[in-house]
């Protein structure tokens, strides 16, 4: 999910649980909503590229690349598992593991 900003940029919103679902199920662009092809990439902390765990949800390249921030990274695949957590995962957001780099 995008926030449009007034300076013309654009921003990850705080992914929802509903959200990176029909992501993951639709196998849409959690930026722009249009089916994903390859690459699908992944914008994360360092954190999450190191555990190969992603929160938001996947994106286009070129969408990635638009919202990416900061210290945050680009991983690109060709394709992902998505993970929800059970009641004893220590981490309770559902999430993306890439599984074949490109």
């Amino acid at each position: 999910m995008r926030e449009d900003l007034r300076d013309g940029s654009v921003r990850l919103r705080e992914p929802t649980r509903a959200w990176v679902t029909q992501c993951a199920l639709s196998r849409i662009c959690g930026v722009c909503e249009g089916g994903l092809g390859r690459p699908i990439a992944f914008v994360g902390t360092p954190r999450e590229r190191d555990r190969n765990q992603f929160h938001q949800p996947p994106m286009h390249l070129a969408c990635a690349e638009a919202v990416r921030s900061g210290d945050q990274v680009v991983v690109t695949t060709a394709a992902f598992e998505f993970l929800r957590p059970d009641r004893d995962d220590p981490d309770p957001a559902p999430r993306f593991e890439p599984s074949a780099p490109v």
